[in-house]
């Protein structure tokens, strides 16, 4: 082997030893002020990822749900035109590690007064039969307070949110729901049942209360 020969081996065996850094952003920094060109996280999703009009609560949701958006965002699966340019500028570390940030925050929101819900509450806990519309906790958990990876905690969202997300999969705006467990139930229910599942679920505690699961 020539000497330029043994420089070359030498220049790619130095290369495959670079290790890149798993991420190259700071989270709490782009949460709270922003950076790499993008906007800070808060400015939409509150100071401490609690969520507010019609952007969602992110501290507290599993990490691995928050991650599976971002990468959908990213791919175009699931549409936004706020949050796409946002997660296609994140390399696929830098989505993990602020789906893994906001999972660690504590969700601090309080359940949002609500006059009585009959409406809501059969639609969430019993489902609307007639209309092929299963209960709403049969998947997301009880008390909407989410099923690991797959099915998000709805429990003390926004109403804004909520609605905003049915109403999407009604139309097949947002189509990235598995088995279109979403968008078949979302058709099938009025403006104002759709309403009044999103203020069901918006006065709902994120915590299960110390009596145990409701």
């Amino acid at each position: 082997m020539t000497f330029r020969n043994i420089s070359l081996f030498g220049l790619v065996i130095a290369g495959l030893c670079v290790v890149s850094p798993a991420s190259a952003i700071d989270p709490a920094t782009l949460a709270r002020s922003g950076g790499n060109g993008l906007a800070s996280c808060a400015s939409c999703h509150g100071a401490n990822g609690q969520g507010q009009s019609n952007f969602p609560k992110l501290a507290g949701l599993d990490a691995g749900y928050l991650t599976r958006q971002l990468n959908e965002f990213a791919s175009g699966q699931r549409a936004s035109p706020v949050m796409a340019p946002i997660a296609k500028k994140l390399a696929v570390a830098d989505r993990t590690a602020m789906a893994t940030y906001y999972s660690k925050l504590p969700d601090i929101q309080q359940a949002a007064p609500v006059a009585n819900n009959a409406l809501g509450q059969k639609i969430a806990l019993h489902g609307a039969w007639s209309k092929n519309v299963p209960a709403c906790v049969q998947c997301h958990g009880p008390g909407g307070r989410g099923v690991g990876s797959t099915f998000p905690a709805i429990a003390g969202q926004t109403a804004g949110y909520i609605g905003s997300q049915l109403r999407a999969f009604a139309s097949g705006q947002r189509a990235n729901d598995p088995l279109q467990l979403m968008r078949s139930p979302a058709k099938n229910l009025t403006a104002a049942e759709i309403e009044a599942v999103a203020a069901y679920f918006a006065a709902q505690p994120a915590k299960a209360p110390s009596g145990g699961a409701k």
